[in-house]
């Protein structure tokens, strides 16, 4: 997997990111959730990640409007501090997980281009 970085919300040692992939998806590097109701959401193939809803901004950097107009999968909460919960397949790619920069408290996650597109999709 290929990794285009668009763009990061960095404050105080915590990164999450945005990137691009060449399979027409996203990975979105975001903070470990801890709340056992969330993670009960879990499969051997999905996890979830928490990150602030300005990162979405980024996605204006790959041609997709930047600002989420819709609450859906792949975001399955928002926080009472206006972050997004965001699910999506755990990324096993050994060669894009050396490209980043993911701390122990960070994990990531790839959700597809289709999904991406309609969290920001104009409501009709």
């Amino acid at each position: 997997m290929r990794l285009t970085f668009l763009g990061k919300e960095s404050t105080g040692g915590q990164s999450p990111t945005l990137y691009a992939t060449d399979r027409d998806s996203y990975v979105v590097q975001g903070w470990k959730v801890a709340d056992p109701t969330i993670l009960a959401l879990e499969t051997e193939q999905e996890t979830v990640v928490e990150v602030p809803a300005p990162l979405m901004r980024h996605l204006a950097k790959n041609g997709l409007a930047g600002v989420v107009t819709r609450i859906e999968a792949p975001i399955i909460d928002v926080t009472t501090d206006g972050n997004y919960i965001i699910q999506g397949a755990r990324v096993t790619d050994q060669a894009a997980l050396a490209l980043m920069d993911i701390p122990g408290h960070e994990t990531c996650v790839e959700v597809s281009a289709r999904h991406m597109q309609n969290l920001v999709a104009s409501s009709r």
